[in-house]
């Protein structure tokens, strides 16, 4: 694993392996991540009980592995809990794949969520390590692009393969597949890790003393008495309750029940979307670049706000009209996306410092957790008790609110 960067910034093969990993890992994990619930209440016969105790086990867990990892990735670690978590992973998804009652399928939950913790905790951190800081805000755009590439991906040929076989005996096979997916990013981390030593591996100058020797980074109670960071993390929050869970959970309720769009119509707005992400990334992280990222951040909520308020409109029309209005929907989402993936990590990087960015990314694990837990069951029943176009503006004052916060979080940080 060849060095951090080019002298320009632009990231080495190091992170480019790292990427390539994750993309491999993110199609895996999307091969059977809409199908879990069904896999362990139908096919394993555990009912919604059975479904409900792997997904509060998960979280749980992945709170639990966020805090606990947070601190160990300060110290000069960060990939080698990268590569504990997605060991974790790997055998979560192979347990599963084999589980014949609610023993494995509570200990395989468990299991996602130390992987899934541990390697949000250490993700950014490894990140920042293989990436000269002038190619950083690129490098976060990159990782959210492979990541959500790669889940469609995994999806469209977990569907196709569902749809070609036997979902019966299909179906454990893709558990086993996306155990297997991972296994190339426990090794890149691992051997990030090791061609890094830790800080603490780094022997003292013969001539430091006490006095000399650096404080101690600031635990999680000093971190949130910071107002830039408490403001991020309740950002984080946020863009997880009124942004990325409503596109996944309520916006194809509304293009389905309230707007009569069928299933290939609401696959074609995801699709458009992810396209987007794609074809954009490069271009309008260059350009995002140009601003501050306090105020790129701003802009998130901002594109959200337009992309809600062109599906509202959208209910009022038909035809050529309506499709034009849902796939500016579909682009100014995901350019919203490239806005915030460009400006909060590296804000994250900034307000934690280097010495507390383990812990910094654990909370912002956990603000996320809380955003995903609360976001869909919100915007279900806010949609369904409004309808359909008093449910689109519902969302677009949902982005206002993550607005208001960007815009006091970019007073905080002056």
């Amino acid at each position: 694993m060849s060095g951090t960067g080019q002298p320009d910034g632009r990231p080495g093969a190091g992170f480019h392996g790292l990427m390539a990993a994750l993309l491999a890992s993110s199609a895996g994990i999307g091969l059977v991540f809409p199908l879990t619930s069904i896999y362990i209440s139908d096919q394993l016969g555990l009912g919604g009980t059975g479904a409900g105790t792997y997904f509060v086990a998960m979280a749980a867990a992945g709170c639990a592995a966020a805090v606990l990892g947070g601190p160990r990735a300060d110290r000069g670690s960060a990939a080698a809990v990268g590569a504990v978590g997605t060991s974790s992973l790997v055998l979560s998804y192979a347990l599963l794949g084999a589980a014949g009652g609610s023993l494995p399928v509570t200990a395989a939950g468990l299991l996602a969520g130390v992987g899934y913790g541990l390697q949000y905790a250490a993700i950014t951190g490894v990140v920042t390590a293989l990436v000269p800081a002038a190619g950083q805000r690129r490098a976060f755009v990159l990782r959210h692009v492979m990541t959500n590439a790669g889940m469609g991906l995994g999806a469209t040929g977990g569907g196709l393969l569902l749809a070609a076989g036997r979902p019966a005996g299909t179906l454990p096979w893709l558990y086993e597949a996306a155990a297997a997916a991972s296994v190339p990013l426990a090794v890149l981390f691992l051997l990030v890790h090791r061609r890094r030593p830790a800080v603490s591996e780094v022997p003292p100058a013969p001539d430091s003393g006490a006095a000399d020797r650096e404080p101690d980074p600031p635990g999680y109670r000093a971190l949130l008495r910071s107002r830039p960071i408490a403001l991020l993390m309740l950002a984080q929050a946020l863009f997880a309750t009124a942004g990325f869970t409503q596109i996944e959970a309520t916006v194809p309720l509304l293009l389905h029940h309230g707007m009569g769009i069928g299933l290939a119509g609401v696959s074609a707005v995801t699709a458009g979307n992810a396209l987007v992400l794609l074809l954009l990334q490069h271009p309008v992280a260059r350009r995002l670049e140009a601003l501050a990222e306090e105020a790129a951040l701003i802009a998130a909520p901002l594109l959200w706000c337009a992309a809600f308020g062109a599906g509202a409109l959208a209910t009022a029309t038909d035809g050529t009209a309506r499709t034009a209005l849902l796939a500016a929907f579909a682009a100014l989402f995901a350019i919203g996306e490239i806005a915030y993936s460009s400006a909060f990590f590296p804000l994250l990087v900034r307000f934690s410092g280097p010495a507390s960015l383990g812990r910094g990314s654990a909370l912002s694990s956990l603000a996320w957790s809380t955003g995903t837990a609360v976001g869909p069951p919100l915007g279900i029943a806010v949609v369904t008790a409004t309808g359909t176009g008093t449910g689109w503006l519902a969302l677009a004052a949902g982005a206002a609110a993550v607005l208001a916060v960007t815009l006091l979080l970019r007073r905080a940080a002056r």
